[in-house]
């Protein structure tokens, strides 16, 4: 019984009183500023991840600078939420940049774009230390957006999701409806598949219904929380469609500049700090989730076919190729990323071992 309440209180996101004072801007007083985040989850391990990071920051600051993190439609929906922060209706929000990515398709290149051999902690890098920060404050400037936004928390690639069945051949996802979000929505598409987007709360309901036949969120743990295991006992891991992603922490730009250099600092050094905490912290509650949904939920977990993740490339190249030739601005992004790519992929493929193989030594 615990259980399912702990399961629908996650599916629908605790709510937080005194709604009408949570679009307050930032307030300096005798105790300090205190900004209010909202975050893109309701509940489970995504909304820790905002608390850590919020933590961090309240840590160093010494009570200083104050981030109050909010849940799921706190305030506004999460369709809303950068308009909220370019308002100042919100100080700040902790998303994905595939929830808005409406607003510019080049927008999910900074978190869920094609997989130019390489994961998240390397277009992380391209961020840091290969000129993606730049290009993405250049799109913000051309959308005139008032926010200043830090990217962190690289996450491993998705799951291809669940199924109703083991997925052997592509042919097997023509036609099924399918639950995704951002550029992997045309991927799909293009692949024969039909794709609805929903929020995370909705997946489970949706295909328990009969509205979606097939869907992904994001790794084992969340989709253990959402009741994934009770509609399909299907997990097909691996796939390119978001093979890499991590979180957009954004913050309204007249509010951020407004902050003495000092916090600004606190606030950067925190969201570089989320990126090892967020790793270490996650894969190990995903690979422990992952042997509970085996071994406790009966759900028979296969790894997606390379013929699979081939026909998935080749979707990406029609996707990608037909919005560059539409879109200059997304054309120079991704031939900055398949530039920084080439050179740090080309030095890692040579130099890293095969994991696999040790661990086949040991553990096969």
């Amino acid at each position: 019984m615990k259980n399912s309440i702990n399961r629908r209180k996650f599916l629908r996101g605790s709510a937080v009183a005194g709604a009408a004072a949570l679009a307050t801007p930032a307030l300096a007083d005798g105790h300090g500023v205190t900004l209010k985040m909202q975050a893109a989850w309701g509940g489970g391990i995504f909304l820790e991840n905002a608390q850590s990071f919020a933590a961090r920051v309240n840590e160093m600051s010494g009570g200083s600078l104050t981030i109050e993190v909010l849940s799921v439609d706190s305030v506004v929906k999460t369709s809303q939420m950068q308009d909220a922060v370019h308002r100042g209706v919100l100080d700040a929000a902790h998303m994905v940049t595939a929830y808005w990515y409406g607003k510019s398709k080049t927008a999910s290149l900074f978190g869920t774009g094609p997989c130019f051999g390489w994961s998240s902690q390397e277009v992380l890098g391209w961020i840091y230390a290969g000129g993606g920060q730049e290009l993405f404050d250049e799109l913000m400037a051309e959308l005139q957006l008032n926010v200043v936004s830090f990217f962190n928390s690289p996450m491993p690639a998705q799951p291809l999701g669940w199924f109703n069945q083991q997925i052997t051949d592509s042919a097997q996802m023509k036609g099924l409806k399918y639950r995704t979000v951002g550029l992997a929505a045309d991927v799909m598409l293009e692949m024969g598949m039909s794709v609805v987007q929903l929020p995370g709360g909705e997946i489970q309901p949706a295909m328990k219904s009969g509205l979606i036949d097939a869907a992904e969120f994001n790794n084992p743990t969340s989709d253990r929380d959402f009741g994934m295991q009770d509609v399909s006992k299907n997990y097909m891991l691996a796939s390119y469609h978001q093979s890499q992603e991590f979180f957009e922490i954004t913050f309204n730009k007249d509010k951020f500049n407004a902050l003495s250099p000092e916090h600004q600092a606190i606030i950067k050094n925190a969201s570089m700090a989320e990126n090892s905490g967020f790793y270490w912290g996650n894969t190990k509650r995903y690979s422990d989730d992952l042997l509970k949904l085996q071994e406790s939920d009966g759900v028979a977990v296969h790894r997606t076919p390379d013929s699979v993740l081939e026909e998935q490339l080749k979707a990406w190249d029609v996707v990608a190729d037909r919005i560059a030739g539409e879109d200059p601005f997304f054309a120079k992004v991704m031939e900055s990323q398949k530039a920084y790519a080439k050179d740090v992929m080309n030095y890692l493929n040579l130099n890293q071992p095969d994991y696999k193989l040790a661990y086949n030594h040991y553990f096969s």
